[in-house]
């Protein structure tokens, strides 16, 4: 590395410092800390708030609490050394990359609300062709929203498509769950409202350290942030920006989902959504979704279609039924399978309603109408299951 290289690295790591320190001080969301950076460095802005001193855009931003604002960044900054900070970071596996920088996702340098900053852990799934499809929904989500999630996560995993979501409970953590089930399937993506370090909902934190150890976390929050009211709203339009298509499984009328739904859309996004039942509450924003014109997502088949139209070809171009590729052979299986064909009758039935009839649960019922499927037992169409006319083997 030449002289000049070396000086460019270490600018390059004093400013990566200086903005892991610019952004976690109190109160600095996103459009503060950009405003503080126009025409100035990283450290040129750092050192104005040791003394007091804000561009003229940043205090407007602040209003009546100004001086206030003010007076914490300052109280915060005097005890903060940035480069013990990035240390700090280093020393947990974390990268951190600024906007324009390398590392930095391309996908994110034209949007209409960038990063100023992007966290992460893990692998880079950010620089690959690997397709994305972020998953999302309710939190209050009912027992077919979330088996449909897991299917959808799996399935989507199994054919290559990065599953993202934004690792909250529910319809996020199941698509997470299915996708992480399936041995060589494309890597998870977790894009999440908190830093790396602080796991939010903590009822999730096996899961956040399976998506790392598979997959990839990001975070446009430095260390040590918690949750606050903005910081998932801002979550969700990294979560449309990062993904190729967008799917709400299940969402209320008024529901966070809905944030991501006008950041995709903003960000001409493909949108599609799962149909639910008309009664229920938490399938009335997607169910309202569909009748406003957003493409049906009846299965796997809908989603790769989707992304075909933009041209990405998934890794494998014909989704195989997951549970096919994890579910062992079972000397009890064809016992499973006859319940499941006497289950399903013969007119054209829900894996929900299959579900409900055989009680069994989503990976066993899954794995029975693969096995189904596979020996020509049982075909699928736009999300119904129907038996064919042939004598098991």
């Amino acid at each position: 590395m030449s002289g000049d290289e070396r000086s460019e690295s270490g600018r390059d790591r004093i400013d990566d410092a200086h903005v892991a320190a610019l952004l976690g001080l109190p109160g600095m969301g996103p459009v503060r800390a950009r405003s503080l950076l126009v025409d100035r460095s990283p450290v040129e802005a750092w050192t104005g708030i040791l003394r007091g001193e804000v561009p003229r855009e940043t205090a407007g931003l602040l209003g009546a609490r100004r001086s206030e604002v003010l007076g914490g960044w300052r109280s915060a900054a005097a005890t903060t050394d940035p480069d013990r900070l990035l240390e700090r970071i280093e020393d947990m596996g974390m990268r951190v990359s600024r906007h324009g920088q390398a590392g930095y996702p391309t996908q994110l340098l034209e949007d209409p609300d960038p990063p100023v900053a992007f966290f992460a852990v893990g692998a880079d799934l950010l620089v690959g062709g690997l397709p994305r499809v972020a998953v999302v929904g309710t939190r209050r989500c009912s027992g077919y929203g979330s088996d449909v999630a897991v299917q959808l996560g799996r399935d989507l995993a199994a054919a290559g498509v990065v599953v993202v979501s934004g690792l909250a409970l529910g319809i996020d953590a199941a698509a997470h769950g299915g996708a992480l089930t399936v041995p060589g399937g494309a890597p998870p993506l977790g894009v999440v409202g908190t830093g790396l370090d602080v796991v939010y909902p903590a009822a999730n934190r096996a899961l956040w350290h399976r998506v790392v150890s598979a997959g990839q976390l990001v975070s446009e929050m430095p260390p040590g942030a918690g949750p606050t009211r903005w910081c998932f709203p801002a979550r969700n339009r990294i979560i449309a920006a990062l993904a190729h298509v967008l799917v709400v499984v299940e969402s209320h009328a008024g529901g966070g989902s809905m944030h991501t739904v006008a950041a995709a859309l903003e960000r001409d996004r493909p949108v599609l959504a799962v149909p639910g039942p008309i009664r229920s509450p938490a399938s009335e924003g997607s169910n309202r979704l569909l009748a406003d014109g957003a493409a049906p997502a009846c299965g796997v088949d809908d989603v790769i279609c989707a992304l075909g139209l933009l041209g990405l070809s998934p890794g494998s171009a014909t989704p195989q039924p997951v549970s096919s590729s994890i579910d062992p052979p079972d000397p009890g299986a064809g016992s499973v399978d006859d319940a499941v064909l006497e289950a399903m009758g013969w007119s054209p039935t829900s894996p929900d309603a299959l579900a409900e009839r055989t009680r069994l649960g989503p990976v066993e019922l899954g794995a029975a109408i693969a096995r189904l499927r596979r020996a020509g037992l049982v075909v699928e169409t736009r999300g119904f299951l129907e038996r064919r006319r042939r004598s098991i083997d």
